[in-house]
């Protein structure tokens, strides 16, 4: 399975899950079709569905194109009302529970509630060839541990270390920095989820959404590298790894919507 970052930031996120037989899964919706298009050779027939994390404008801006492609979208209520009146029935976007498992093509997916400052969704995706990937942006913490992850996907969008400084220097936006501190993850709540999870099988962390200022590519890596001893790459725009399941071939495994468990 090839991840592909297209973007990873307050511009725009935008993220493609790619299997070796050309199914294809988006995650979020906030990068123009056009990239998308780029990245896939303008095929963009074996794309099984866009999921979208919540309604903010860098996560889900070009939701509406997407549809309009014939993209099957989904996402929770917040965001459908956010782009759609109460009395419109948007074709071909689904609301999801959090917390319940759906089948989309080859993937299993299964929202989780995150804490943000809209409604927002974590997720839980599960592929023969990825094993368990794990997917959280946009939130102060997570509430959950997980078992069996095999690939980590999450924000480390800042260093209180580095905003202190900045906002001594008078580079920063105090108000800009309380809202962070309620709404994005902080690098140390990222470790400590880290910590707090079994990564005996992980075999990939990609850490998303570092903010331009006020956070350390390389430290961040670095750290996370010591910390864990796995595999670290940023979602820089143009990355492309392969998300593998550690020590399991990519046979095809048997897997029921009982095995993506919260904790």
């Amino acid at each position: 399975m090839r991840f592909k970052a297209l973007s990873s930031s307050s511009a725009g996120n935008g993220y493609i899950l790619q299997a070796r037989d050309g199914e294809v899964l988006l995650i979020e919706a906030g990068v123009r079709l056009s990239e998308v298009k780029k990245a896939l050779d303008f095929d963009l027939s074996r794309i099984t569905a866009c999921i979208v994390s919540h309604s903010h404008n860098d996560h889900a801006r070009y939701l509406p194109a997407f549809l309009l492609a014939g993209i099957p979208c989904l996402g929770n209520q917040g965001t459908q009302n956010a782009f759609f009146s109460q009395d419109q029935e948007p074709f071909g976007f689904t609301v999801l529970k959090p917390n319940y498992t759906k089948q989309i093509g080859s993937f299993l997916i299964k929202p989780f509630p995150l804490e943000h400052d809209v409604e927002n969704y974590g997720y839980l995706i599960h592929h023969h060839e990825t094993g368990l990937v794990c997917f959280i942006t946009d939130t102060a913490y997570c509430h959950y541990k997980f078992k069996g992850l095999n690939n980590i996907l999450i924000e480390a969008n800042y260093s209180d270390e580095i905003y202190d400084q900045r906002l001594m220097d008078r580079t920063a936006n105090i108000y800009v920095r309380n809202r962070v501190l309620t709404s994005h993850m902080e690098f140390e709540t990222t470790k400590e989820f880290l910590r707090a999870n079994d990564l005996t099988k992980v075999n990939n962390i990609v850490l998303l959404h570092l903010s331009m200022d006020n956070s350390d590519q390389a430290r961040f890596k670095r750290e996370v590298t010591e910390l864990t001893g796995k595999r670290v790459a940023i979602a820089e725009p143009g990355l492309d790894i392969e998300l593998n399941i550690t020590g399991i071939s990519h046979e095809r495994k048997n897997v029921t919507t009982s095995s993506l468990r919260l904790h």
